[in-house]
């Protein structure tokens, strides 16, 4: 075998290894004093947070004419979310122009944890 594919091999070994044992501890996590996500459920959180980013990057005319605020970019535990006990999550952000410093659109957006649908509640100036 030649020391690339050797290399190849290793890495994603090292990767996946950490994720399998990450994904079978279900811990808590706390995302603020009242909201709490077992671990098995951040991988769902945030390919939801993704979509309701990428749904409200949609509705306002993609990514030349719009931006999520930073939260919708990063960890899905930092993300603007309330878990609506009936298997969706809301996401509730602002966005503006790309390179915004003042939000212009504030987007509410429902989507399946389990990521079959995603639902645009809200979509216009802030309220």
């Amino acid at each position: 075998m030649s020391k690339s594919v050797i290399s190849v091999l290793t890495l994603t070994g090292l990767t996946l290894i950490p994720l399998g044992a990450f994904a079978q501890t279900p811990t808590l996590l706390p995302i603020d004093s009242t909201v709490r996500v077992e671990v098995e459920d951040i991988f769902s959180l945030s390919r939801a947070k993704n979509l309701a980013r990428q749904a409200a990057e949609q509705a306002n005319g993609g990514l030349s004419q719009y931006r999520a605020e930073t939260s919708m970019h990063g960890n899905a535990t930092s993300s603007p979310f309330v878990d609506n006990g009936d298997g969706t999550w809301t996401f509730k952000f602002y966005g503006g122009e790309p390179g915004f410093s003042v939000p212009t659109v504030e987007s509410v957006v429902t989507v399946a944890k389990d990521g079959s649908w995603v639902r645009v509640d809200y979509n216009g100036p802030i309220r």
